[in-house]
């Protein structure tokens, strides 16, 4: 898991800078269908530099933030001190250090495909009270067969560092349903969309675990092909990026329906 928990050193800025904010829609859906309450405490489970956290935090939830990663969790440090509700620790999915039935809301952006499943549903499910909830959040951009987004994805696929390995990791519905298996499980999906110019095109797929960095011999050929797909695609100085915000909520079948 180290080698994971490393992936996003070195571009903190970037994913911080470009990457697209989750929709304040999302906790109204789960203050309709999972009950939260401003009273409810929340743990963000490979919390990144704070972008999930910051929706329940303005909510009025305490809160606080697990992240492997150096560089990230000192983003997440930069953002507690704006909210007193807010704890950050170092830890990971299957080692936390949180204590046992001490949170409401386990909650986890962009990041259960890093996620040992076994052993995080064994850590979720200790540090879980009686009748929490579990919210798996991704947001990311749509992959179709529009000629866009097939252009874009044969980018990455030609300059990224392993492309398909992570393609194929991003296929977690699956390990979902097996997640919740006995349990509850609804999704909702937030379509969105990402106006992006050649800067923010280009620092937003730095932000990307793929993505060559600096000194690479595939990163100038991937600069070159990005102002090369900016060109194709751009209209009025920007590129339209469909996105899609999908939730996963779900209980344990120990107290699902108690």
């Amino acid at each position: 898991m180290s080698q994971n928990t490393e992936r996003f050193t070195g571009r903190v800025g970037d994913y911080e800078r470009y990457r697209s904010r989750y929709p304040a829609q999302v906790i109204d859906i789960l203050a309709q269908r999972c009950g939260l309450t401003r009273e409810a405490h929340v743990a963000d489970i490979g919390a990144g530099t704070g972008m999930l956290s910051e929706l329940f935090l303005e909510y009025g939830n305490a809160l606080v933030a697990v992240e492997p990663n150096d560089e990230m969790r000192a983003a997440c440090k930069h953002l507690a001190h704006a909210w007193p509700g807010m704890l950050v620790k170092e830890g990971t999915a299957e080692a936390n250090g949180l204590e046992e039935a001490s949170v409401d809301f386990v909650v986890a952006g962009r990041a259960f495909h890093w996620f040992d499943p076994v052993s995080a549903k064994e850590e979720f499910q200790r540090i879980l009270r009686p009748g929490g909830w579990v919210v798996l959040v991704s947001n990311s951009r749509v992959r179709d067969e529009s000629p866009q987004s097939v252009a874009f994805e044969a980018l990455l696929r030609e300059y990224g560092t392993d492309y398909e390995a992570n393609y194929q990791r991003y296929k977690i519905t699956p390990r979902i349903d097996a997640f919740f298996a006995g349990g509850d499980l609804f999704r909702e999906e937030i379509a969105g969309e990402q106006r992006l110019t050649l800067e923010e095109l280009i620092g937003l797929t730095q932000s990307f675990s793929v993505s060559p960095v600096p000194g690479d011999p595939r990163h100038a050929g991937m600069q070159k092909a990005l102002e090369a797909f900016f060109s194709r695609w751009q209209k009025e100085g920007v590129v339209v990026i469909t996105t899609l915000c999908k939730l996963s909520c779900g209980r344990f079948s120990a107290w699902s329906h108690g």
